[in-house]
């Protein structure tokens, strides 16, 4: 049985309920295998991740430091070539009034337009990406309030 997939557009906004963020812009970018999120004062101490996420030019920036007991480092590949170790941690994000688990790893994206990038490992098995439209999932919860 196949799933229907659901179409998105090139960026939109969306809630990560574990990680305390609502209504952040996020950008689809099927170019990215992995999705990724601004953090900075990223520190691993006995064994614990601690790390503010985004930073104070950030409407959505809370301040608050989170801390991840289960992470892992990963190796991401840029589209120059390089390859970087990251920091990667299991959150949630909801779009389309749905919860899906996201692997996002954690990156100074402070030069960046948006601070959420999301990748096809996560876009792949339930999405289309349509590059014309913009805030689907946004627009759609505003009006089925």
């Amino acid at each position: 049985m196949t799933t229907k997939k659901i179409i998105i557009g090139r960026t939109d906004r969306a809630d990560f309920p574990r990680l305390q963020i609502e209504g952040i812009d996020i950008k689809i970018d099927t170019g990215a295998y992995t999705s990724s999120i601004h953090c900075k004062d990223i520190e691993e101490i006995d064994g614990v991740l601690h790390a503010t996420l985004l930073d104070v030019e950030h409407e959505q920036y809370h301040g608050k430091r989170l801390s991840f007991e289960v992470y892992k480092i990963t190796s991401v590949r840029s589209s120059n070539g390089s390859v970087d170790l990251r920091y990667e941690v299991q959150g949630n994000i909801r779009l389309f009034k749905k919860l899906y688990k996201i692997s996002l790893t954690l990156s100074n994206r402070e030069e960046m337009r948006y601070p959420v990038l999301i990748g096809r490992k996560f876009l792949s098995p339930r999405f289309i990406v349509d590059p014309e439209l913009q805030d689907v999932s946004y627009l759609q919860s505003q009006h089925e309030d």
